[in-house]
């Protein structure tokens, strides 16, 4: 069958994500597992371990028992014992890597105390199944309302409908107790279904729902992630992250789970590191510290001075900041315990002035600007009106090269001869025409588009 979520499903497997109907539960990558040892063959004589890991909607995934040794693989959906009825689930995780599983969880490994896995799914189930799933998003939002006109301090954030639709589970979130007697009475007469409330925490809601990171990928808690470790903000102060809870938290509200990711190489690599809140003594003056660039073990200083000895308050002498390497700092700091002062904080006879080498034009000193378009001077003398932009600019064009003989009052009279036989169709039509007559009086006459020959 074809995941919901995706839209490019044909026929029983999906085409989008290749993975041929394993994530038939909700949506893709959702705590996927590879089975590593599914390729090992068991020893003689050894049956296989008969606990298999099951996958529901969201993040939910529990144990069963496959009692009658159905020869189950991953992403087959079969049908299982529920309470009550029967629900509908992707096989997940078979073979003995299920055992490590339960070894890791601290969970029994006695078959008998898990439910039983009751078959392969019909095609009557499944269709069911697709059904009662549709139902879903709209009991939740009638739910949503009658909880807000209960005035109930909680926020119901998903619900999952068994695939026998006798069961409903409503999945919440809030900051208290709540007392939710009356919402189950109202929620059972409304929807005819047995009711179950379970109260989730805040990234267990964001592991069901899922989501894209600031990082541009899937939420972590709803892909890989399982367990939840507490995350503070030192592990943000080792890293030298600046503490805008707005980029620190993710969609949950919560610290960020990856700020746990690099603490331990973070840790390792500033563990002889000096104190950073140790001050500088030289004989230029005191410095403090500003910032430290781990990875590449150099920290910077600033010299400040005291304006009163008495009072600790201090200003910097100058904006500048002097790098200082890791060995240096903890050379310092040992000449100053013996009550000795360095000159500078950088040692002059370990510092080697770097050849600065210019940018040299390797392509034959060429310029590139003949490929830039020249910009065209405006032509003041010509007047911005529409005659200019139609058919009568050629002519006028025409007709003021043939009469530049005539000086310039030819000039002039041939521009505004040359408007009137262009087209104008303006009210001073007339009017031009007399004053061309006027200034080209005893030349022979032409055309607009036919100049005269000689």
């Amino acid at each position: 069958m074809a995941c919901s979520s995706c839209s490019t499903g044909k026929g029983d497997s999906p085409s989008g994500c290749k993975n041929n109907g394993t994530c038939g539960t909700d949506g893709c990558n959702k705590l996927n597992i590879y089975n590593w040892l599914s390729d090992m063959a068991l020893p003689t004589g050894q049956e296989p371990f008969p606990i298999i890991e099951v996958r529901f909607k969201g993040s939910r995934k529990e144990f069963f028992h496959n009692k009658d040794h159905f020869r189950l693989k991953e992403g087959d959906v079969i049908a299982v014992e529920a309470s009550p009825g029967h629900d509908l689930g992707t096989v997940s995780m078979t073979g003995e890597l299920v055992r490590f599983q339960l070894t890791k969880k601290k969970q029994a490994l006695e078959p008998e105390r898990y439910k039983l896995v009751y078959r392969n799914a019909r095609e009557s189930d499944i269709e069911k199944w697709n059904a009662v799933r549709e139902r879903e998003h709209e009991t939740m939002i009638k739910a949503r309302q009658i909880a807000i006109a209960l005035k109930l301090n909680m926020k119901l954030s998903d619900v999952e409908y068994q695939a026998d639709g006798k069961k409903a589970i409503f999945y919440y979130t809030a900051d208290g107790r709540v007392d939710f007697r009356e919402l189950i009475k109202k929620l059972a007469d409304n929807f005819k279904v047995r009711i179950e409330m379970k109260q989730i925490g805040i990234r267990q809601e964001a592991s069901r729902l899922g989501g894209i990171g600031s990082c541009g990928r899937e939420l972590c808690c709803s892909t890989w992630l399982t367990d939840f470790k507490a995350v503070s903000t030192s592990a943000a102060r080792y890293q030298n992250l600046s503490l805008n809870p707005v980029k620190l938290a993710g969609q949950c509200g919560k610290l960020k789970c990856c700020l746990n990711y690099e603490l331990d190489t973070y840790l390792d690599a500033i563990s002889d590191f000096p104190n950073t809140k140790k001050e500088l003594l030289t004989k230029k003056g005191k410095a403090k510290h500003m910032k430290t660039d781990i990875f590449k073990r150099m920290m910077w200083y600033y010299y400040v001075f005291t304006p009163d000895p008495d009072k600790k308050d201090s200003a910097p002498i100058n904006n500048t900041w002097v790098p200082i390497s890791v060995d240096r700092v903890k050379e310092i700091i040992e000449l100053n315990k013996e009550g000795n002062q360095p000159d500078e904080l950088v040692d002059m006879a370990s510092y080697i002035e770097t050849e600065t080498v210019d940018y040299a034009d390797v392509v034959g000193q060429q310029s590139l600007g003949i490929l830039k378009k020249k910009k065209k001077r405006p032509n003041k003398n010509r007047k911005k009106t529409p005659s200019n932009r139609n058919k009568g600019g050629n002519a006028n064009r025409q007709g003021g090269n043939t009469n530049k003989q005539g000086g310039n009052t030819n000039k002039q009279g041939g521009n505004t001869g040359n408007k009137s036989g262009g087209g104008n169709k303006n009210s001073n039509r007339n009017r031009n025409r007399n004053r061309n007559k006027n200034n080209n009086q005893g030349k022979p006459k032409q055309g607009p588009n036919k100049p005269q020959k000689n």
